[in-house]
């Protein structure tokens, strides 16, 4: 079993920066797939972005330019960095693992942005 803890959300302003951790202490992330998804109420969860082990990362267009997702697999931890936050960006974000043949996720992490 892994599991994975996320931190950093919070409440921020229109056009704030916010840097969500994603990090698991039970295995070595670096050869495996992870991802952040987030969930905004009343809507069903979406991709935000996810990064491969040779460090090449997709991001969903809503966020392209905007946010920067990152690995440090010697701390066995993902970033998400968060620049020029808008209100559409609220939603409690997740991070996802693919380890082997399985699917792991976190508890999430709540992000408001709002002034």
């Amino acid at each position: 079993q892994v599991h994975l803890v996320e931190s950093g959300g919070g409440l921020v302003q229109p056009g704030g920066s916010l840097r969500l951790s994603c990090a698991t202490s039970e295995c070595s992330i670096s050869p495996y797939i992870m991802a952040w998804y987030r969930q905004a109420p009343e809507k069903q969860r979406e991709l935000v972005a996810f990064i491969t082990p040779g460090f090449n990362s997709v991001y969903v267009d809503s966020v392209k330019g905007r946010f920067i997702i990152s690995r440090v697999n010697a701390n066995n931890t993902v970033y998400l960095q968060m620049n020029r936050l808008k209100p559409e960006d609220t939603a409690v974000y997740y991070c996802k693992a693919y380890i082997l043949s399985e699917v792991y996720w976190g508890k999430g992490t709540l992000v408001t942005v709002s002034s």
